[in-house]
C-alpha cells in the first residue's frame, strides 16, 4: 500500500511540470507583439538616374512593427540613402506606413508589406540644366516581402526587398511649378538586410 501510495503522489506532483513542459514549446511560438529592425539598404538608381548615367545608392533602413491581429501589422518604415551622380548629390529619404502580414514556415517567418508616405531629397539632386532645383517632396510606395531567420530567441536576421515608387520633379527659380525631363527614374528596387529584435 504504501508503495502505491508514493507511486500516486509522484505522478501528481510530476503532472504540473509536465504539464508547463507541453506548454512551453506553444508559447515560444506565439508572435512576438513588437518588431523592432535596422540595417542596410540599397536602392536601385539615383533620382536623376537618366539612361546612361544610372548609379544605385547605399544607405540604412529601420523599422517598427506593431502587435499583430491575425499575422497581420501595422508597420511605419523609414529609409535614407547617400551617393552622388552627374556631380550632384542624393540624398533621398522615405518615411512609410501600411501593413506587413506574416506566415510561419518552421523556425522561418516569410512576409510581405504594401507600404505608402512621402519622400524628401536635398535640393540640389537635380541636373544643372536650365538652373533647375529638385523638388523636394513626393508620393512614395513600396510592394514586397522578406525573411526572417531566427538567431537567438528574441534576435532575427532579415532579408527583405521590393518594388519602390516615387516621383520627384525639377522646378526653375522663376516658375515654381514641378517639371520633368525625359528619362528621370520613378520605378526603383530596394533591399534591405540587417537585425530584428522580437519582443
Amino acid at each position: 500500500m504504501p508503495a502505491r501510495l508514493f507511486t500516486l503522489i509522484a505522478l501528481l506532483c510530476l503532472s504540473p511540470a509536465l504539464h508547463a513542459q507541453s506548454q512551453a514549446p506553444a508559447q515560444s511560438q506565439a508572435p512576438a507583439r513588437y518588431q523592432i529592425y535596422g540595417g542596410y539598404a540599397f536602392l536601385s538608381n539615383s533620382l536623376n538616374g537618366v539612361s546612361g548615367s544610372r548609379q544605385p545608392l547605399n544607405g540604412y533602413d529601420a523599422s517598427v512593427a506593431f502587435p499583430s491581429w491575425h499575422g497581420l501589422r501595422f508597420k511605419i518604415d523609414f529609409s535614407a540613402y547617400r551617393g552622388t551622380n552627374l556631380g550632384v548629390p542624393q540624398n533621398p529619404y522615405y518615411i512609410l506606413g501600411g501593413g506587413q502580414y506574416t506566415w510561419r514556415i518552421g523556425k522561418e517567418s516569410v512576409f510581405v508589406e504594401a507600404l505608402g508616405g512621402t519622400g524628401g531629397a536635398n535640393q540640389s539632386w537635380g541636373t544643372n540644366t536650365a538652373n533647375a532645383i529638385g523638388q523636394t517632396a513626393s508620393v512614395a510606395t513600396l510592394v514586397g516581402g522578406g525573411l526572417d531567420t531566427p538567431l537567438t530567441r528574441r534576435i532575427a536576421f532579415r532579408v527583405d526587398g521590393g518594388y519602390q515608387y516615387s516621383y520627384f520633379g525639377l522646378m526653375t527659380p522663376v516658375h515654381e511649378v514641378p517639371f520633368r525631363i525625359p528619362g528621370l527614374p520613378t520605378n526603383f528596387g530596394r533591399i534591405s538586410s540587417g537585425l530584428v529584435w522580437k519582443f
